[in-house]
């Protein structure tokens, strides 16, 4: 019988990073004083590693093959996979879901007192099972919906889990574009904007005003940050969904924008009379052990 090829993408901790690998005199200095703004890292850092320990340990045991990848933003082909694995956070299964299409993904939360982990079905207490499941296809599966996004006509990814945000590369400064959409058209001066699939509705869009989202929801949610509203001229597009097959189309004011997608590692820069387009993407992500009826996350 063919062993079952699984991919496992881990984060690294903040402690990996900063002690073991780089050596921060700064980082190293703060642990020694025990200064409460490294205070969670060692403990953080002993729990994951115990974690994926397990997960390398209790996949062997059901008898997959593994390749584990060097860090969760490697880019990698899951072709031929059976299953692909994060041990991490939610951050650590958006990093790699950017990869995925087809295959299931199982996310661990490998140090859930330091880390959110709403997408992620293991943990430390259910590990073993949950792995044997997985393996076995006993586990449900989710398909949360995804964003598609193009700049200039060409295809920037179609596997936006959580949100983009587009905005002035300096945070300080002030965001102009023009906003076309199926309610209208509008120039806007704000401090950019955030839009996304049902998967990202309490993150970012909700702490800037949006609504949450069934989880099953095909629509796109737009929420405008901090919008100018000048005097009599009140906007209109600054809090809408998209439905499936609409686009939200929103044209560059600005020589130094940036989109970035599903968090801060993927950047795109965006320039005067650039147009980037939003639309729902025709590439779901199965994410196994996810309850269906739950609506959203809470934080």
């Amino acid at each position: 019988m063919t062993r079952p090829l699984v991919f496992v993408a881990a984060k690294r901790s903040q402690y990996k990073k900063h002690v073991e690998d780089m050596h921060d005199p700064r980082a190293l200095a703060l642990l020694q004083r025990h200064d409460p703004v490294v205070a969670r890292w060692s403990d953080a850092h002993e729990s994951h590693t115990r974690t994926l320990a397990r997960v390398f340990e209790y996949l062997d045991k059901w008898g997959a093959r593994v390749v584990a990848l060097s860090r969760p933003h490697a880019e990698f082909d899951p072709s031929g996979a059976q299953l692909i694995v994060t041990v991490g956070g939610d951050g650590t299964l958006l990093a790699a879901s950017h990869n995925v299409f087809g295959p299931p993904i199982l996310g661990v939360n490998s140090a859930p007192k330091h880390s959110v982990g709403y997408f992620c079905a293991a943990n430390p207490k259910n590990l073993s099972s949950t792995i044997k499941r997985a393996l076995d296809s006993e586990l449900p599966s989710v398909r949360l919906n995804r964003m598609q996004v193009e700049i200039n006509g060409r295809l920037q990814s179609s596997r936006v889990l959580n949100e983009a945000l587009y905005s002035h590369v300096i945070p300080a400064a002030t965001s102009r574009y023009i906003m076309h959409c199926s309610l209208g058209q509008e120039e806007q001066h704000s401090s950019g904007f955030w839009i996304g699939p049902a998967a990202g509705s309490t993150g970012a869009q909700r702490s800037a005003g949006g609504r949450v989202l069934p989880l099953g929801s095909k629509r796109l949610q737009m929420v405008v940050r901090e919008p100018y509203t000048a005097p009599g001229r009140p906007l209109r597009l600054t809090r809408f969904c998209v439905r499936p097959g609409e686009t939200v189309r929103v044209q560059s004011k600005m020589d130094d924008a940036a989109l970035f997608l599903d968090g801060p590692f993927k950047k795109i820069g965006v320039f005067l009379g650039d147009v980037v387009i939003f639309r729902a993407s025709d590439e779901p992500l199965s994410v196994l052990g996810l309850d269906p009826t739950r609506g959203a996350r809470k934080s």
